[in-house]
């Protein structure tokens, strides 16, 4: 064909509503874009979606991005000029618990910081929002107005225009058959003829794992997602709401969300959608594959399975019975492992990116759009987008764990993710050589990217159900235990076990030069570990490692489990071509136990005859009875401690060493809960909490990581040198919270003279202060010690302290350099 292109900057390969907006927004950036649909635009299942548009989510990240997606469809049609069926009715959010109420005042004050107007409503004033409603068990609810629904055809078909008028091709009935890698290009393959480019999108819906295994041959891996049924059916006219609508208007959006379903009126009738636990997955077997095109079509009804969803909400809204059900559609929807789409770099893939797998696509394309493209064009997004990157996902989701996530996320859509909840589906995939040891001593597991740990250790007689668990409170089972684990950390010993450290060995001539670099700092000396902090170019905080310096051109770069493939990442992409050291992932070689309190030095010295006087942050090579371990000299809790690095397949016994050896010092075996209470004491910050692309070095109060006299050139040196000059615009700050019986979660909004002036970035409980922190980050006039300010926990202001710029526990660092 004459007119098919040959040439672009970037290749998109599908054309859903989510496709459409990358293509939308990467040609609004003045880049050369040509989008790739094999059948008709919104054919994969944009064209059955609902087309519900709520700004509501927990995640800081999915909020900014439906927020802006609400804003962009409310000027679209004018701006492209093509008309959309676009109502703006707002939404209800019923709640039937005070968990649920405190969810929703969460929702709310992270809404309201970012210009939302949401609205807790009272039991009384339902009835006035919505006249056909029963109320007489509910606790009350919140009320978006910005929500509503909106034609998903009819807003692909926008986004396309926009993106054709800002330059786009868009090549429909043109299946992308392949692509290859040509040295540094992309050249993708069509029935039409082949597309060199520089760059290739994912965007192709419930197909994205077959067009991800294209990728394979280039570094890939299967695309974490399993594909849904997910049905919704639309009443015959109803004609009490035909009635009503007429002097009214269109009622608002229904969500009971503790019964998972949403109710909608549909011109003069209804529809209802549920989230039903008795779920189905499509796709998933030899004896149901995935059709080859399956476009425009819809899987058989399948009402049954909704009964109890179906009684229940002609309980909730007894006119849903008056009419009968006029058509059912039975569609599928893709779902990754938590639900949450896939946007950002391929993982191990070279220029290549996924705006894939949407649960709620409707609402996210919008903003989805914006943050492929800024990845696309500019390489970082705006807001921290860590939530839904897909590197979230290591190795350990294969099709059977995928299978079982989907089902459970599925059938609770609308879920609480409380503080002390972990769900059972999936689990187990990584397991520590230990991990039978921890459990008998009473280990209350967690995952951390697939690997199993202690979160707790249950005595007999604990309640260690899932119910317990359903809590926003800090109070529970747990409570007694995390203060006796941080005890006994703080009086004699602790030790945790911990593995999926991720590990990388970087060696050869020319790794010492890299790193200085690279990092916003200095590097260790030979025998010492030090921290390194890497900025994008914004300065704003792109990871932390734990950098061991064994010899000049030899380092150990460790760093959290679930930034594994991230930051292996970071690391390649920066790595000259002619390089000549080497950058190896030895995450599973090697495991690590935590071992640390004031008696873990007397303890060691009963196995070891390694020098234990060498002082914090050094490391050495030494034998434990006889074993092999790297004795590294830090403490993410902040006492006298020791990671006791080793093989693999050592960790059990490893593990028995030091429990038998710490038995008469009055060891305790404990978890990532007290852990995470340990490490807040000392104001040491946490990955994607405290440190992320939200944050500049110097606003997260890393200035001492920060060495911009050094004659290399690093990533945000500039732009640091800049902020240095004029000051940050944040700050931040420990707080001491008083009263509540909530910590504060990320995110929480801080408040001072009625104004908002900073948020949380984490919260716990510390046992050795006995006391509520937050750290955060807070305007900086305010940052001072003493000043007064309020935290906003699930709705309720508590006064707050900020403290000085140093330890709440051992602030001149006493014991961990004892």
């Amino acid at each position: 064909m004459a007119d098919f292109p040959t040439q672009a900057r970037v290749v998109i390969i599908g054309g859903g509503a989510v496709g459409a907006s990358c293509a939308y927004h990467i040609a609004k950036a003045g880049w050369e874009v040509v989008l790739l649909e094999k059948n008709e635009l919104t054919a994969g299942s944009t064209w059955h979606a609902a087309g519900n548009c709520p700004s509501f989510s927990t995640s800081w990240a999915v909020m900014n991005m439906q927020r802006y997606s609400l804003q962009l469809y409310r000027r679209l049609a004018e701006e492209v000029d093509y008309p959309m069926n676009y109502h703006v009715t707002g939404s209800i959010r019923l709640g039937h618990s005070a968990e649920r109420m405190m969810e929703f005042e969460r929702a709310r004050g992270m809404g309201r910081y970012q210009g939302l107007d949401l609205e807790m409503l009272q039991v009384s004033d339902l009835k006035d929002r919505y006249p056909f409603l029963e109320t007489h068990d509910l606790a009350g609810a919140l009320y978006d107005p910005d929500d509503g629904d909106i034609d998903p055809a009819q807003l692909t078909q926008a986004l396309a225009k926009g993106a054709r008028m800002a330059g786009a091709q868009i090549h429909r009935f043109t299946p992308a058959t392949g692509v290859r890698r040509e040295g540094d290009h992309w050249v993708v393959e069509t029935e039409k003829g082949e597309i060199t480019c520089e760059k290739v999108v994912n965007a192709a819906g419930y197909y994205a794992q077959k067009v991800g295994e294209w990728f394979k041959p280039y570094g890939g891996r299967t695309v974490p997602m399993t594909v849904m049924s997910h049905q919704y059916f639309l009443t015959e006219p109803v004609p009490e709401l035909e009635a009503w609508s007429r002097e009214n208007g269109k009622l608002p959006l229904l969500r009971d969300v503790d019964s998972s379903y949403y109710l909608r009126q549909e011109k003069n009738g209804l529809n209802l959608g549920p989230y039903e636990r008795n779920c189905r997955a499509h796709w998933t077997t030899p004896e149901d594959p995935m059709p080859e095109d399956f476009s425009f079509q819809l899987y058989p009804d399948d009402l049954d399975r909704l009964e109890w969803y179906i009684e229940d909400a002609m309980a909730r809204v007894p006119i849903l019975g008056a009419s009968g059900v006029g058509r059912v559609i039975n569609g599928p929807i893709p779902y990754a492992p938590d639900g949450l789409p896939l946007i950002g770099p391929m993982p191990g893939v070279p220029d290549a990116f996924e705006a894939c797998v949407f649960t709620f696509g409707i609402t996210q394309a919008g903003g989805a759009g914006k943050v492929l493209a800024e990845w696309v064009t500019e390489g970082r997004t705006e807001w921290d987008m860590w939530a839904v990157d897909p590197r979230r996902f290591t190795d350990y989701t294969d099709p059977a764990y995928c299978d079982d996530k989907a089902v459970e996320t599925y059938g609770h859509e609308y879920a609480m993710h409380f503080p002390h909840h972990t769900w059972p589906a999936g689990r187990n995939r990584k397991l520590s050589p230990a991990h039978g040891r921890v459990v008998a001593l009473g280990g209350v597991m967690g995952a951390y990217n697939g690997w199993e740990r202690a979160n707790w250790y249950a005595q007999p007689g604990d309640d260690t159900s899932e119910e317990s668990t359903q809590t926003w409170h800090r109070d529970g089972p747990w409570q007694q235990r995390i203060r006796e684990e941080c005890e006994a950390v703080r009086d004699a010993a602790g030790l945790l076990d911990l593995p999926g450290f991720s590990r990388f060995r970087l060696q050869g001539d020319g790794a010492a030069e890299y790193l200085r670099g690279l990092c916003t700092g200095g590097i260790p000396k030979v025998g010492r570990i030090g921290l390194l902090y890497f900025a994008d170019d914004r300065g704003r905080i792109v990871t932390e490692m734990s950098a061991m310096r064994l010899a000049d051109d030899f380092f150990f770069l460790i760093t959290a489990a679930v930034a594994q493939w991230h930051d292996l990442e970071w690391l390649q992409s920066h790595i000259p071509k002619d390089a000549a050291f080497a950058l190896t992932d030895v995450t599973t070689e090697f495991s690590c136990q935590i071992l640390t309190g004031p008696k873990s030095r007397d303890i060691l010295a009963t196995l070891t005859d390694a020098d234990l006087t060498l002082p914090w942050l050094t490391h050495q090579s030494a034998q434990l009875n006889g074993i092999w371990v790297q004795l590294v000299r830090v403490s993410f809790a902040g006492e006298l401690g020791w990671e006791v690095h080793s093989k693999t397949a050592d960790t059990a016994i490893i593990y028995d060493m030091l429990m038998q050896a710490g038995a008469p010092f009055g060891i305790k075996p404990f978890g990532m809960f007290a852990l995470n209470a340990l490490r807040i004491e000392k104001g040491y910050r946490a990955w994607k909490g405290d440190l992320s692309t939200d944050y500049t070095m110097f606003e997260a109060g890393l200035d001492r990581f920060v060495k911009l006299d050094k004659p290399q050139d690093f990533p945000g040196k500039a732009a640091l040198a800049s902020e240095q000059a004029r000051g940050p615009g944040k700050r931040f700050v420990t707080l001491v919270i008083d009263g509540g019986d909530c910590d504060a979660p990320s995110m929480s909004t801080l408040w001072h003279d009625g104004a908002v002036v900073g948020e949380s970035t984490s919260g716990a409980w510390g046992y050795r202060v006995n006391a509520s922190i937050a750290l955060g980050m807070l305007r900086p006039d305010l940052a001072t010690p003493g000043t007064k300010v309020e935290v906003e926990i699930f709705g309720k202001r508590h006064t707050a302290t900020v403290q000085a710029d140093q330890p709440l526990w051992d602030p001149e660092n006493k014991r961990i350099r004892s």
